[in-house]
């Protein structure tokens, strides 16, 4: 019973602010401008009862059906947007692949520019420099070895033909010694046999 006395009393009083406020307009819309101004213009419109508003149910209607019509379109911008974010998460995971198979790829540039074959054995850059480093070291230390054997050997071979002139020298003035000393010895002898003779 008290809630049917309360509802008349609601009921009348609705009545009677509906007239004043059809005469007070604010302004505003409940079919235009954002939900926050359409609250406010609800707010604006509505009868005071107490520490209550009193709404009518058109308006009521009218808000929750705006309401529902900008949930409606949020949904679709929000559906819209995952679809978006789906599409763009798609396309960061097949960039992501592509970088992967680049990384891949200059990874193996980098290793075939780094490696190559050297009589069908693969070998890394630096360790075909070492040994070819290696290699012309070891040559010269050879080379410079031959080399100093060679001075070594040229000046014996140098020296063995001055003392081979030598010899020659001393056996040739040995010959020619002994050749005057056979013609003296012959004239001695010739003188001799001549003195014999006489």
């Amino acid at each position: 019973m008290k809630n049917m006395f309360l509802i008349g009393v609601l009921l009348s009083l609705c009545l009677i602010v509906s007239v004043q406020a059809q005469e007070e307009q604010p302004a505003g819309s409940l079919t235009s401008g954002t939900i926050a101004s359409q609250f406010e213009y609800l707010n604006s419109i509505s009868n005071n009862y107490q520490e209550y508003k009193v709404v009518k149910k058109t308006h009521l209607d009218q808000l929750r059906s705006n309401v529902v019509d900008s949930l409606k379109v949020f949904q679709v911008e929000l559906g819209t947007q995952k679809e978006e974010i789906r599409s763009q998460q798609a396309q960061l995971a097949e960039v992501n692949r592509d970088l992967l198979a680049l990384k891949d790829s200059l990874q193996e540039a980098e290793e075939s520019r780094d490696n190559f074959s050297f009589f069908n054995i693969p070998i890394h850059k630096s360790a075909y420099n070492t040994l070819v480093w290696s290699i012309i070291g070891g040559l010269s230390i050879a080379l410079t070895f031959f080399l100093f054997k060679f001075f070594q050997s040229h000046r014996v071979v140098q020296k063995a033909k001055r003392d081979l002139e030598e010899t020659m020298e001393e056996f040739e003035q040995h010959r020619r010694n002994t050749l005057e000393r056979e013609r003296k010895l012959k004239r001695e002898l010739v003188d001799a046999l001549n003195k014999n003779s006489a």
